[in-house]
């Protein structure tokens, strides 16, 4: 079995009589416009596998009638399986039993709706409160846990009053409230954002990534929108008539998309715009380790003339930034008679920037930076390096 949060193996569902008897027939090799014509049975979702990582955003992306509303369906098990298993933490959702199954959506799983399917004679914090309420925990507590909730997502000072006092885009926010306030592990978001102006949906997408940041919840989101896909998904899945066709990265998918159906997708959006820093650093810049002492500027100095290189890193002995220099800086220094060990004191002291930082603010620090500025990973080790020449690079398609 796959490692992951959420794990999908071989998972089918059919609409019709003699389920197995169209599943076997699928596996035979039968496409679903055959199964139906011999047998009258609908391949809804078709031997689809694939797994969800711990903290990772999931989007499912589709023409109508792919399947993907039937595949997180089929996940929390709104309907039924016709076959194959999923996995949450472990345990075999397809298995459960009525009670677990209950169990599970109560303290651990959470969905958001097209329709916020709010309950207009209740207040909003009422609304926000309403899954607590069904787990069977108190008044006092249920509401305290709501309006933290509600701060979360700026809709504290509209706690008592109504849905329909509200506009579309603080409705959406009540029912994400809603979903936050058992506080999942898990969440399972069909079209959520899609009834929204497309003001309102940046904004909700906005709020859903600096959730993401600090509560890192697993979260499988529907979508039929490419661009929302680039924007907040970590990986995208997309499916084709009940099948999955593909699973990568956004920019997996632009460099090598699967077929057409695939490539199609992309077709009318600007793919540079959805750029991490991530994706456009390299190895491109020399880095020498600080690891208690300090490297001698007349090595790094050779070094970097040898590669024709005009800055260089250093990291410190647990692969952390400690800075960087330039080889006019070393010249300077040894010309000088200066120290020729580069410490904390010559060194420059840059801000590296997190992989998952969006273009726009990559090009922000790249033109206030002298030279290139390093990126690092999730555990704030040295990852790679982005300058002017990699960007303009990467941007016109190496």
């Amino acid at each position: 079995m796959k490692s992951g949060k959420i794990v999908v193996e071989n998972l089918f569902k059919v609409f019709g009589d003699k389920p197995q008897d169209a599943i076997d027939k699928v596996k035979q090799g039968w496409g679903k416009d055959k199964v139906l014509a011999e047998t009258g049975a609908v391949i809804g979702v078709s031997d689809v596998s694939f797994s969800v990582q711990e903290g990772e955003i999931f989007v499912l992306m589709g023409l109508s009638g792919s399947g993907k509303s039937t595949l997180i369906r089929l996940i929390n098990r709104l309907i039924e399986p016709s076959g194959g298993d999923v996995f949450i933490d472990g345990q075999n959702v397809a298995k459960m039993t009525s009670s677990e199954l209950i169990s599970l959506r109560r303290r651990d799983m959470s969905m958001v709706f097209q329709s916020f399917a709010l309950m207009p004679s209740r207040t909003v914090l009422d609304n926000a409160a309403f899954g607590l309420e069904v787990a069977g925990v108190g008044r006092k507590e249920r509401e305290k846990r709501a309006m933290e909730v509600l701060k979360e997502v700026g809709l504290e000072t509209f706690a008592q009053m109504h849905p329909h006092e509200l506009s579309g885009g603080m409705q959406q926010r009540v029912g994400l409230a809603r979903a936050l306030a058992v506080d999942p592990s898990m969440m399972i978001m069909d079209e959520a954002f899609s009834a929204l102006d497309p003001l309102k949906r940046r904004e909700m997408q906005d709020l859903l990534l600096e959730l993401q940041k600090v509560h890192r919840r697993t979260i499988i989101f529907v979508s039929h929108d490419i661009e929302e896909a680039m924007r907040i998904g970590n990986r995208i899945a997309i499916m084709e008539g009940g099948k999955l066709v593909q699973v990568g990265t956004p920019q997996e998918l632009v460099d090598n998309p699967a077929n057409d159906y695939v490539r199609n997708f992309f077709d009318t959006v600007d793919t540079n715009r959805y750029l991490t820093a991530g994706q456009l650093m390299a190895n491109s810049v020399p880095v020498f380790v600080h690891n208690g002492v300090a490297p001698d500027a007349q090595t790094v100095s050779q070094k970097l003339q040898e590669l024709d290189k005009h800055y260089a890193f250093i990291v410190d002995g647990n692969n952390r930034f400690y800075g960087s220099i330039s080889l006019e800086k070393i010249a300077l220094l040894v010309e000088g008679g200066q120290s020729c060990k580069l410490d904390q004191s010559v060194v420059k002291q840059i801000t590296p920037v997190p992989e998952d930082m969006p273009l726009d603010q990559v090009i922000e620090r790249l033109v206030i930076n002298e030279g290139p500025i390093p990126v690092v990973g999730g555990n704030g080790q040295y990852s790679g390096a982005i300058s002017k020449g990699r960007l303009l690079t990467r941007m016109q398609g190496e």
